[in-house]
């Protein structure tokens, strides 16, 4: 009768292993097994532990059977997408599946019988997650960090948490210590802004970074701190759960709206992370290999309450480099190095190891992708440049587009917010606005815009700023452009057209033949007030006479601009400002008649940014200069 039972007991254990355990799932810890009774007989204390280890070796056969994870870059694994329209799913069916079973079933699946009557460790393995296995923490480091990286940009790295400003006025701010993940922080920011600014309503939704939830949540809703340029009511709850949704978004934008993946670190508990975390060492694949664990989720909710659940261990000096893991295995890697025009260089630049555009890209478009026009660039011969491959939620402008190095494409000077990462030759940093409409276009900028997207499909100099005469006669189809003959003619001699002069040849064409003229002359002058947020800490001196002195302190730094964006210029004027933007920036005085008579006009790399978005602004600001390093 004993035999009998213990037959039913094996059978059950082993339905229980069959009972679809998914691959994300970790293996059950068997450091603990149920203590046996005393009076225990040998035979059944044998009887039972083979019982136990029947059960664990058929959970062993269906992994070993199980397609590979979220984050394997087996051979096996589907080819790597085009770009266009939209990537496979990389994320295996198991994780629907997944996520279904436990929906379904509250109870344990896939555990040991007796291991399912112990709740703290099915909390234990559940909090910890999954090991990523040897050979792939090999692949991440070498793609994140190469093969010789220094110990000074593993410091970078590694003691880098995602913490916002304890200054009243920067409160809305992340603040970074250390150089190189400026990359990760400032368009995480960028985020963190959009929901602070415009979703400060819904932050206890978490379903609020759902796109198919804020699609008719496009109004401007103005709080108080807004209302009052005054960020330092804000409160803590408020800029967690606003950096909460901006970490679910982007993973879930990474993993292609199906799945996100959260990288944490094994025996962390809430709360209590500095005191684990300070004497542990990330300097290989190898120690990477030992803490990391990974969890995969397909619901944002439960997503999001992990996150929120865990902020302190991103807050904490590995946070940086656990969100970067995270948002590379949302993609998947070996999506990740299909994004890429060169997949043999780290993600991570020598030798001052600051992020790369890749970085930048995949957490602004969720691909790793290197360029920052629209779409791909088509080189001939089956072989193209990958750039952004749709509208964004936040933007990017960067110095070097002002400096003829790069094009950026509308997509990324477009975004559905005011909201732009700001790239240097070194730093990223953060520019928005508290309003809309900034981006608002009239009649002739909305053409602008289009002719310039047609123009950009055609360029293949690789952001030279000229076409082919083939390639010219589709941008006039395609914007419904009619020259005279002889005009035509005219541009098509050299036998390339470059976009200035096509540019000035629109602006003498009516624009009721599809040219820019506009004999109304009724196209006014914007003006709007933006802000720039650097948020490398600076020591500046604290003043405070209650206690007899100052003292320096570590903070961020946060400038107000005053932006004036000229009329429309005619011919006259076009040539005017191509001869003042070629010298210095003190040549601003040309254009100052344009502005209101209270504003002087400055200058700093940043306003040669902001051009870049709007053509001869003239800004000024109370203050510091406005430092984009």
């Amino acid at each position: 009768m004993a035999d009998r039972e213990e037959d039913e007991e094996l059978q059950m254990a082993l339905r229980m292993s069959l009972q679809g355990s998914p691959p994300a799932q970790p293996e059950p810890k068997r450091s603990k097994p149920p203590q046996s009774p005393a009076a225990e007989s040998p035979e059944a204390e044998a009887r039972r532990k083979q019982r136990e280890l029947m059960a664990a070796a058929a959970e062993k056969r269906l992994r070993a059977a199980a397609s590979p994870g979220p984050f394997s870059v087996a051979p096996s694994s589907p080819p790597p997408p085009q770009p266009e329209p939209a990537p496979v799913e990389p994320a295996p069916a198991p994780e629907t599946a997944r996520e279904e079973t436990e929906e379904q079933e509250p109870e344990p699946t896939g555990v040991h019988m007796e291991e399912a009557k112990e709740p703290e460790v099915e909390e234990e393995v559940e909090e910890e997650g999954e090991e990523l296995p040897p050979d792939v923490a090999e692949k991440l480091w070498a793609m994140v960090f190469g093969g010789g990286v220094s110990k000074a940009v593993l410091a970078q790295w590694s003691n880098q948490g995602i913490r916002f400003s304890s200054d009243p006025e920067t409160t809305m701010g992340l603040v970074q210590h250390e150089g190189g993940p400026c990359g990760v922080l400032a368009t995480v920011q960028a985020y963190v802004l959009k929901y602070l600014l415009f979703f400060s309503d819904d932050l206890s939704n978490p379903e609020v970074s759902n796109p198919l939830y804020t699609l008719g949540q496009r109004r401007f809703s103005q709080s108080s701190f807004v209302a009052g340029d005054d960020f330092s009511s804000l409160t803590d709850d408020r800029k967690t759960r606003a950096l909460v949704h901006a970490m679910v978004e982007i993973l879930f934008l990474c993993g292609t709206g199906r799945r996100a993946v959260v990288a944490s670190i094994a025996c962390v508990n809430r709360g209590k992370n500095d005191a684990v975390l300070e004497g542990l060492s990330v300097e290989s694949a190898m120690d990477l290999q030992k803490v990391l664990r990974i969890s995969t989720f397909t619901s944002r909710k439960d997503a999001f309450d992990i996150l929120l659940a865990n902020i302190p261990l991103f807050e904490s000096r590995l946070g940086a480099m656990l969100f970067l893991i995270s948002a590379l295995l949302s993609r998947g890697l070996e999506y990740i190095q299909a994004d890429r025009d060169d997949p043999s260089q780290p993600l991570v630049t020598a030798p001052f190891g600051h992020a790369s555009q890749e970085i930048v890209n995949l957490l602004l478009c969720g691909e790793a992708v290197p360029n920052v026009f629209d779409g791909k660039m088509d080189l001939g011969g089956g072989m193209s440049l990958k750039g952004i491959p749709n509208n964004v939620e936040v933007g990017f402008l960067t110095l070097l587009e002002s400096l003829n190095l790069c094009k950026v494409g509308q997509y990324l000077k477009c975004p559905k917010w005011p909201i732009w990462v700001v790239g240097s030759e070194s730093h990223y940093t953060v520019l928005f606005a508290l309003n809309p409409n900034v981006q608002e276009e009239n009649e002739l900028e909305e053409r602008e815009s289009r002719i310039r997207r047609a123009f950009d499909a055609q360029d293949q100099s690789g952001g030279g700023g000229f076409i082919s005469v083939e390639g010219f006669r589709q941008v006039l189809r395609d914007t419904d452009i009619n020259f005279p003959s002889d005009k035509l003619e005219d541009l098509c001699n050299a036998g390339i057209i470059v976009w200035s002069e096509f540019w000035q040849a629109l602006l003498q064409l009516d624009k009721r033949a599809g040219g820019m003229k506009d004999p109304t002359g009724l196209m006014g002058k914007k003006q709007f007030t933006i802000f720039h947020f650097n948020g490398i800490a600076k020591s500046v001196l604290n003043g405070n006479a209650s206690v007899g002195g100052s003292v320096p302190i570590q903070r961020p730094r946060l400038c107000k601009l005053n932006v004036t964006v000229p009329p429309r210029w005619n011919q006259d004027e076009y040539l005017a400002d191509v001869v003042s933007s070629s010298t210095s920036g003190s040549k601003d005085d040309s254009i100052l008649s344009l502005a209101p008579p209270v504003q002087t006009s400055q200058h700093a790399p940043l306003v040669d940014c902001i051009r870049t978005r709007w053509p001869r602004a003239v800004c000024s600001w109370a203050g510091d200069m406005p430092s984009i390093v």
